[in-house]
């Protein structure tokens, strides 16, 4: 389609103004219902608008202006995420019209009566989520159609690929290309941090894409962030990973998986996180990157993200068949997820135990310490022709010598410099209302207290936790603090705070 200029508008086109309204990633235009162009073509509230300008070409989701004093007749205005994706300037054009038939939403919907989406059905499907086509309705529809468990073994291959397919993909000179991840669920899970230099520095390849937080306080790449840049391109990951043989930058920052990024964006506000959809997630964006060998964390516990025994067996086994089928190597370490990993939950307070390990702090904890040398033994093991078993201790080696301080130092000068974590203005300490032992800690709400906080908006924000299972507390101890950089959050914590009970549950001492 031609380019609209200002200088000669049809009558299809409207003047675009930036709105500044911050609508996330959703492109969102405006209109006034008494328009020629939303009288003309039908348009209504939350129809899909095709926006062509300069060459460049979206499709938005129109929310109908009735304040004339908005916009004039001859304007069209754009959300901030609208304005980005069609890389506009002020005094634009734009040429307005219905989009194509979305005809793969066809599959979407027989998947929601029950019906088996083929493989060229599922590409059709994840090719229009990556190009825009779907409104955050018809995402919510696919992502609701794949809950709950609904995805079988040959739909979660072919998901897996097209997420692959529709994105860029890295390569490397180097083999073999390792990486990590975990499924999430556990408050202070940063073992990444650890993971990466240790591994980089023994001299395997580990280019880490991270995400940021779905459901939890935050998301490898929100820590990360308070130490170190992590938006960076794919020219610029290469440079950093050829240099110091590995990264830890955002994923979204990058066209990895693109759709898988579009998905996580409806993901978190339903919370909804199924199997199928977890496994496609995580191993299109290993795919995408590059990698040979990867180790998945699965945390087990009672308010972890995957709760029993059998359910982890369940998805370890789709991670290891999907990866077989796509050609990577899969192995699954299930881990204890019954409390937090070290104390911080947050993004600067968990990059902070994060910094006690590498640098080999006296108050460490050692919890982030053992867990991290765990997994980092693991890829050593299942990378290299290095004996079974003595994994953890070359790992362990590596750490306490200082090699790993030194290559994660390396890897932030690579990534834009280093930078010390933020602190908060604001804390509050919850503390045991009587002795005892602590027998149960419910995760999931220490980590909304964390949210409701400021986390991981604010970085800074978050909570401290003192109290792990079997630890005995008197009465006045600290079980935790809140991190707040506004009053009004630590208020929205304390009022969440004052109606649960059991969050830290004390037994009788033994």
């Amino acid at each position: 389609m031609p380019p609209v200029t200002d200088a000669a508008p049809n009558p299809h086109a409207l003047k675009i103004r930036r709105m500044g309204i911050d609508t996330h990633q959703e492109p969102v235009i405006y209109m006034r219902a008494d328009c020629h162009i939303c009288r003309s073509e039908g348009f209504e509230s939350q129809s899909r608008v095709l926006i062509a300008s300069g060459g460049h070409v979206i499709i938005g989701t129109l929310n109908v202006v009735t304040d004339n004093r908005l916009l004039s007749l001859d304007e069209a205005g754009l959300s901030d995420a609208a304005w980005r994706m069609l890389q506009a300037h002020e005094g634009d054009y734009a040429e307005l019209s219905h989009p194509e038939p979305l005809e793969s939403l066809s599959h979407v919907r027989a998947k929601v009566y029950g019906q088996r989406i083929e493989d060229h059905q599922m590409m059709a499907i994840v090719r229009d989520i990556a190009g825009g086509r779907y409104s955050e309705l018809h995402l919510s529809a696919f992502v609701t159609a794949c809950a709950g468990n609904h995805l079988d073994l040959g739909e979660t291959v072919a998901l897996t690929r097209a997420m692959v397919e529709v994105g860029e993909r890295m390569t490397w000179s180097a083999a073999p290309v390792v990486d990590k991840h975990c499924v999430g669920g556990l408050p202070g899970n940063r073992t990444t941090l650890l993971v990466v230099p240790i591994v980089a520095a023994y001299g395997l390849t580990m280019p880490k894409t991270s995400s940021r937080a779905i459901t939890s306080p935050a998301g490898t790449a929100d820590t990360m962030e308070t130490l170190a840049p992590v938006n960076l391109d794919i020219r610029a990951i290469r440079r950093v990973v050829e240099r110091e043989g590995g990264c830890i930058v955002w994923g979204g920052a990058v066209k990895l998986s693109p759709a898988d990024d579009i998905l996580i964006r409806v993901e978190r506000p339903l919370e909804l996180d199924s199997a199928g959809q977890m496994v496609a997630s995580v191993l299109s964006k290993k795919l995408s990157a590059g990698s040979s060998h990867v180790v998945i964390d699965i945390p087990v516990g009672p308010t972890a993200k995957v709760r029993t025994r059998e359910a982890a067996r369940t998805l370890s086994e789709q991670m290891i068949e999907v990866g077989r089928a796509l050609g990577l190597k899969v192995c699954v370490a299930v881990t204890d997820g019954t409390q937090p990993v070290g104390r911080g939950i947050g993004p600067a307070l968990e990059a902070r135990d994060a910094l006690a390990v590498l640098r080999g702090d006296n108050d460490a904890p050692q919890d982030l310490r053992e867990r991290s040398l765990a997994l980092a033994g693991e890829i050593l093991e299942l990378a290299t022709n290095i004996p079974t078993g003595t994994g953890y201790d070359l790992a362990n080696a590596i750490l306490s010598d200082g090699r790993a301080w030194q290559k994660f130092q390396a890897i932030c000068k690579a990534q834009g410099g280093m930078r010390e974590p933020p602190r908060s203005r604001y804390i509050h300490t919850v503390t045991a209302m009587r002795p005892g032992r602590v027998i149960r800690i419910d995760n999931r709400r220490l980590s909304r207290i964390a949210k409701l906080a400021g986390a991981p908006t604010d970085p800074a924000a978050g909570l401290d936790f003192f109290a792990p299972l079997g630890s005995s507390v008197e009465t006045g101890q600290p079980l935790f603090t809140i991190h707040a950089d506004a009053p009004g959050e630590l208020a929205y914590a304390r009022e969440y705070l004052a109606s649960q009970k059991d969050i830290v549950v004390l037994g009788d001492e033994v």
